[in-house]
């Protein structure tokens, strides 16, 4: 799943970086290719676990506040 988001991610910038080198780029293909990295984005980063996670944990099984 994470190589899907990656692919999503590396299209989407391509086509959005094409559509803006063209004499004139359409801004409705540049506003969804955004939106599609933008949205591939925060998928990929919500799998990744926060620094903090890992050392919440330790503290609760220590029985430490």
């Amino acid at each position: 799943m994470k190589t899907i988001y990656i692919i999503l991610l590396f299209g989407a910038a391509f086509l959005a970086l094409f559509e803006q080198s063209q004499a004139k780029p359409n801004m409705i293909i540049m506003i969804v290719a955004m939106a599609a990295f933008m949205i591939g984005l925060m998928r990929l980063m919500a799998k990744v676990p926060g620094k903090d996670e890992h050392q919440n944990e330790g503290e609760e099984s220590d029985g430490t506040i």
